[in-house]
């Protein structure tokens, strides 16, 4: 599996995401959103972005290591955010990048009044390409 991350010089270069990436792998992953519960399903870090950043983006690596995926291989992730400030973003990157280190997958970010639980601030999905086993 290979990932080519083009970021054309015609668009501003962003810092935390590739504008494009090219996928070559014979599997999909799809990884449904993921809230900061842990695995008991209580809420981890009541109304702070940060914590739920982290723990919103383990539970990515676990869903992607149980379908024999690795972060590396992620192509896209789409991030709903409760109640959006700019001001988020930082919270929020600092658990994409416990996760990511230095890999950019595309992304979206959505702001939304509000997600299934008021207690939740973000909510992430992912889709990875990976080769056959």
């Amino acid at each position: 599996m290979t990932l080519e991350s083009i970021n054309p010089e015609e668009i501003e270069p962003p810092v935390t995401y590739s504008h494009v990436i090219v996928a070559t792998g014979t599997r999909m992953v799809f990884v449904a959103g993921q809230v900061a519960e842990d695995k008991e399903g209580n809420i981890v870090g009541h109304g702070d972005m940060t914590a739920q950043a982290h723990q919103v983006f383990a539970n990515i690596g676990h869903a992607l290591a149980a379908a024999g995926a690795r972060p590396d291989q992620v192509t896209k992730l789409t991030i709903f955010v409760a109640n959006y400030k700019r001001e988020h973003l930082a919270n929020i990157e600092q658990g994409r990048v416990a996760l990511f280190g230095d890999h950019k997958p595309t992304d979206t970010l959505v702001g939304v009044a509000a997600l299934s639980r008021p207690e939740y601030l973000l909510e992430v999905d992912a889709v990875a390409v990976i080769d056959a086993v």
